[in-house]
């Protein structure tokens, strides 16, 4: 398996098959504490989280994982930590002046938003919310209705592959995702097409990911059937002789060394581990939610671009 967007830790332990694109909760966690500290000057957290309909927080991995890493990241810098049910208020935050961190699932961020729209003048300072809510933040309807004096900054996965990430790409003649800006504003791919001029639809942060997973396979498949091909000639193709152990280990020694150079950041795996090294995170920032025309503003990000160089996490 390569996932293109699962984060929770250690979910390559379940299988020795098992490949991720995305970073691991860690380090979004990290990074998140990185923020604080650098960029808000804050040492206190307060961390609200939702589970998936019916889980309990072990039950879902995703939140339960993210929560973890931060109880272990802040430990006694964290001085709340509760769970978040639609309808609750919020008051308690007014005017809070550390990081406020919602760690839950997009789609209880709408309420979430909707509960600190109490504060009115008096809103939370630092509001940082997960990788999940990206997809709150691609849905102008539900934004259209969000407080407007609320700014929020939120984790991405994919900052290296936003419209505006890929036009300066495309200018620096960056080929690997000139191409890529090209067929998802072409007529026949997405529906809608994205980053056209004269519309304002993003790219969206799965969409990256899973080109990335996709020309990864799409490559390991390629070389493991010219390797046959070469072998004998002659031999009548068999699909069955390309399976999935083959396959993950070509995708290994392909991404040994230097690594695979997606849109969305570079890829690099060990032999101990399915969880990508380094991989691109970064935060971005809307200042008025409902104003869904205008992009995100990268302010911060952690982990490798395109070199295996690694950078320091600090402001964008």
């Amino acid at each position: 398996m390569l996932a293109p967007t699962l984060s929770a830790d250690r979910m390559d332990t379940n299988s020795r098959l098992y490949l991720q694109i995305s970073a691991p909760n860690t380090d979004q966690v990290k990074m998140i504490d990185a923020y604080a500290q650098q960029v808000l000057k804050v040492d206190e957290a307060h961390v609200y989280y939702t589970t998936l309909e019916g889980s309990s927080l072990t039950e879902d991995l995703y939140v339960g994982t993210l929560v973890d890493g931060l109880r272990q990241r802040f430990g006694a810098r964290m001085t709340r930590l509760d769970e978040w049910r639609t309808g609750e208020r919020l008051t308690d935050e007014c005017g809070y002046p550390g990081l406020l961190f919602y760690a839950g699932r997009w789609t209880e961020f709408d309420g979430f938003l909707r509960a600190l729209r109490e504060c009115g003048g008096n809103p939370p300072r630092h509001l940082v919310a997960d990788d999940s809510v990206n997809r709150y933040m691609a849905n102008p309807g539900l934004r259209a209705a969000a407080p407007g004096n609320l700014p929020v900054t939120y984790v991405s996965k994919a900052s290296l592959a936003t419209c505006a990430a890929l036009r300066v790409a495309e200018e620096r003649r960056d080929d690997a995702r000139a191409s890529f800006l090209s067929w998802i504003q072409a007529d026949d791919l997405l529906d809608p097409p994205r980053c056209r001029p004269d519309s304002g639809h993003q790219v969206g942060e799965r969409v990256s990911l899973a080109y990335d997973a996709a020309m990864m396979m799409i490559r390991a498949v390629e070389s493991l059937a010219a390797r046959l091909h070469h072998a004998d000639p002659r031999q009548r193709w068999e699909p069955t002789s390309v399976n999935p152990v083959a396959v993950h280990a070509e995708v290994l020694r392909q991404n040994a060394g230097q690594g695979y150079r997606g849109v969305a950041g570079l890829i690099r795996f060990t032999p101990e581990s399915g969880e990508p090294v380094d991989k691109r995170l970064a935060l971005l920032r809307v200042e008025q939610v409902p104003q869904v025309a205008t992009a995100p503003v990268e302010v911060f990000r952690c982990g490798l671009a395109d070199a295996p160089d690694l950078v320091p996490c600090g402001p964008a």
